[in-house]
């Protein structure tokens, strides 16, 4: 009789079988590989490209590497320049996990320009997996980083003068995906459409990988949704919603509105739908049923998307309702996806 060690051992060992019979399956992409959310996740996945085509580059860097790129892009609706809260300050989160199940997150931090790398130090030099608001501001300080100034991008500014026209202080779904947009189909909040200027409004930047030695990693970064009230944090920077890797199985990463990942701890139900045997493609698709499945009139007025890679580098996607992309860079070139859609 086997012992249990040797059973799971057993166990990982045939799961590679178990995801290439699935009906869902995408083709084999041969390792190293970045996903990445959005179309702004296309430059974001090259930055972690190049990472990984240096020797030794590991996934943990590159996604580290991928996250500061678009941080760094004030103009972005992620890190400094994103949006407020409704009391006009902008608070960030952001988390990364790598393939030993090392993780640290931060949220609801001011000031900070690299929230990733904040999140980093905490999985690397405390024996915690989150910090928050002040507090987390104090362990960046002490880590060295440089506290910006507390005022708004043009873009941000300009945003938040039109919200306050005709603001009230209560809940509204998907906020900042339906300010200033052009439905360009479809009704409601959820409809797709861009910006008056033809830009995206994404606030959320998830990216995962998988290196050349099999390690996975991912990083997620974000402002928020935009104009939200103040103190409220989304799924981004929790381990087990808006991200989880599990080098066994997979990595996973979600955006949207991060309430309804939380409910269903999106992330770790996904990599658990994978280590039962399901691809990539088919476990998004089974989480966002779930999320469906609790209220699906309310599901009609909020997006939630994830991605997600497996062990052997295959990789899938699913989201809500029409509208999301996502990159992909692995040997074969940089190619932006189209999600399969619920509604």
């Amino acid at each position: 009789m086997h012992s249990r060690r040797n059973f799971l051992r057993l166990s990982s060992i045939s799961l590679p079988v178990l995801l290439s019979t699935d009906q869902f399956s995408i083709k084999k992409n041969k390792k190293p590989i970045v996903v990445a959310t959005w179309d702004s996740g296309v430059s974001v996945a090259n930055k972690a490209w190049e990472v990984l085509q240096e020797e030794n580059g590991s996934a943990l860097d590159a996604v580290h590497a991928g996250a500061i790129s678009i941080e760094n892009e004030i103009s972005c609706c992620v890190g400094l320049g994103g949006n407020p809260d409704r009391d006009g300050i902008v608070t960030l989160d952001a988390c990364i996990m790598d393939h030993q199940f090392n993780c640290g997150g931060v949220a609801g931090l001011e000031r900070i320009k690299n929230p990733i790398s904040v999140a980093r130090k905490v999985m690397e030099e405390t024996p915690h997996v989150l910090l928050v608001g002040a507090g987390a501001q104090q362990f960046a300080l002490e880590q060295g980083f440089k506290l910006e100034s507390g005022k708004l991008s043009a873009s941000a500014n300009d945003a938040y003068k039109e919200w306050l026209k005709d603001s009230k202080y209560t809940p509204v779904m998907n906020i900042e995906q339906t300010q200033l947009r052009i439905n360009t189909k479809g009704s409601g909040p959820s409809a797709p459409g861009i910006f008056k200027d033809g830009s995206f409004n994404h606030d959320t930047m998830g990216l995962i990988a998988l290196d050349s030695k099999g390690r996975l990693a991912g990083a997620c970064t974000t402002s928020g949704m935009g104009f939200k009230m103040r103190g409220r944090v989304g799924d981004s920077p929790i381990i087990g919603s808006g991200l989880y890797v599990d080098n066994e199985v997979g990595a996973v990463v979600a955006t949207g509105q991060g309430e309804e990942v939380i409910r269903t701890s999106g992330a770790h139900l996904i990599t658990e739908f994978m280590r039962q045997g399901k691809s990539p493609a088919k476990a998004c698709k089974l989480a966002i049923e779930r999320i469906v499945k609790i209220n699906p009139t309310k599901s009609r007025d909020f997006q939630v998307a994830y991605i997600a890679i497996n062990k052997r580098g295959n990789f899938g996607s699913c989201c809500i309702h029409p509208g999301f992309s996502y990159a992909v860079q692995n040997e074969e070139g940089s190619q932006l996806h189209t999600a399969p859609t619920f509604f």
